[in-house]
């Protein structure tokens, strides 16, 4: 009989998204399956303090302060002087500190397994112009963009970017997820305010020719050998522009999925194809969330990949995997079992020199 698993969750963060963090991290804590495993909740806060909590809430600073003890090759969490041994690390950490590696990091260094990408993939996929270079590298299609960093903002002049890209275009930070730090360019004034918008995020960021049509999302799971999901569709009820924040999180009514997409079949089939594509020449692990373009003449792009999608009770990911048969509870165990086989597969390579 398998012993069962401490699991701890982190939640919460240094982050813009901190947010959707904690509404992700709750329903994963619900419908982790209590004959499997155990939870140890972990909180951070914005200020990034970390607390073992009895609850996944807003209220962190109502939990413990907590430290991670190590002693050998071994690491526990420790509060009130108790220590808390844990088998796993299941981050929920959407954005910076919790989606780029950094995490992952930590963990990978202090010996436990991490569900989800680990340190390579996580960074190159959280940098939005990195990844379009892979991308295309690969020769996964991806929308016709410019780079920038803050350094040069004095030198991004509107007229070149209306040539290169045409009007409407793109602006978006480049290391961010949830829609924040993105604006619609129409005219030179929302330009302006939309570059001082984006540039309050990050360091750099991305400008994107706008591409009207569909936006369709897939869901993919594994790692040498990678399986997809059929797509589902953003379908607006809205008149939002694109997929903002507030469409994704704070208006109820804005959006609806559609699981599948009722878009043809060929067009399906290279959702799936790009998507696998995409999740390997990221070098990802685990699973992620791939969110594709369709424009009105049917051409398919990569926009970006997300390799901690949400979790709430309006993500996406979840609806995928529940079209393709495996139930909520289902998905988080299929999740966990292919990062511990993973890492399982890694623990087997040599890390000294052994001479033949």
């Amino acid at each position: 009989m398998n012993k069962v698993k401490r699991v701890a969750i982190l939640f919460g963060g240094k982050s813009v998204e901190h947010e959707v963090s904690v509404r992700s991290a709750l329903n994963v804590a619900s419908f982790l399956d209590k004959g499997l495993y155990v939870t140890v909740l972990i909180g951070i806060t914005k200020s990034g303090d970390w607390y073992l909590c009895n609850e996944v809430s807003k209220e962190i600073q109502s939990g413990v302060p907590v430290s991670i003890e190590l002693k050998g090759n071994d690491a526990a969490f420790v509060a009130n002087g108790e220590k808390m041994d844990f088998d796993l690390v299941f981050p929920i950490l959407h954005g910076t500190d919790g989606e780029d590696g950094s995490i992952q990091g930590l963990f990978k260094v202090l010996g436990k397994p991490v569900v989800g990408s680990a340190v390579l993939g996580s960074a190159v996929a959280m940098d939005k112009i990195l990844s379009k270079k892979l991308l295309e590298h690969a020769g996964v299609p991806v929308v016709a963009y410019q780079h920038f960093t803050e350094d040069e903002k004095d030198k991004i002049d509107f007229g070149m970017l209306t040539e290169k890209l045409g009007l409407p275009f793109m602006i978006k930070s480049g290391n961010l997820g949830s829609s924040v730090g993105v604006s619609k360019v129409t005219d030179e004034k929302t330009f302006h305010e939309a570059l001082e918008d984006s540039f309050r995020y990050s360091r750099h960021i991305l400008i994107e020719k706008f591409v009207k049509g569909r936006e369709l999302e897939c869901g993919v799971i594994g790692n040498e050998k990678p399986a997809s999901t059929w797509p589902g569709e953003i379908a607006f009820r809205k008149a939002y522009e694109f997929y903002t924040y507030e469409a994704k999180y704070q208006d109820a009514e804005a959006i609806e999925m559609v699981v599948p997409a009722p878009v043809d079949r060929d067009i399906q089939e290279k959702v799936r194809q790009y998507s696998e594509q995409a999740f390997k020449a990221l070098a990802c692990n685990d699973y992620a969330r791939v969110d594709i373009f369709v424009s009105e003449t049917g051409q398919v792009y990569v926009n970006e990949i997300n390799t901690i999608p949400g979790f709430t009770n309006a993500s996406m990911f979840p609806l995928l995997w529940k079209n393709m048969g495996l139930e909520y509870s289902e998905l988080l165990t299929k999740l966990i079992e292919t990062a511990l086989q993973r890492w399982n597969n890694e623990k087997k390579l040599k890390t000294h020199y052994d001479k033949a």
